[in-house]
């Protein structure tokens, strides 16, 4: 499966701590070729950017973001593309913040249209 990213909106499905993406967060992606990249802000996120790349259903980004507290924080993420039984898509995600602790596993799952 190489489903195309581009054009799509995707949305944690779970909150983390503070400070991190959560349920309010929408992240917007464009891809072409091997490059993703992503535009994503809501809950304790004021502004975030993705840039990464992809090599089949894998991708690679490192990220960076700033808060509703004025900090910011970059990282890298993986990234694992599923498809969903009703065609939607998902990113299972592994992380790890690089300008402070912090690690741990996501899930965010494309948002439709009628979908809050």
């Amino acid at each position: 499966m190489t489903h195309s990213l581009d054009g799509l909106v995707l949305a944690p499905v779970s909150d983390q701590a503070a400070g991190q993406v959560g349920t309010r967060t929408r992240c917007a992606y464009r891809e072409k070729d091997d490059v993703v990249s992503a535009e994503y802000a809501g809950g304790d996120v004021v502004r975030g950017h993705l840039v990464g790349t992809r090599a089949a259903d894998r991708l690679d980004f490192r990220y960076v973001q700033l808060r509703t507290d004025g900090t910011t924080a970059s990282g890298h993420r993986v990234s694992v593309v599923v498809e969903l039984p009703d065609g939607r898509i998902r990113l299972e995600e592994t992380w790890k913040g690089e300008s402070g602790p912090g690690a741990g596993t996501s899930v965010v799952e494309q948002v439709t249209a009628h979908a809050p």
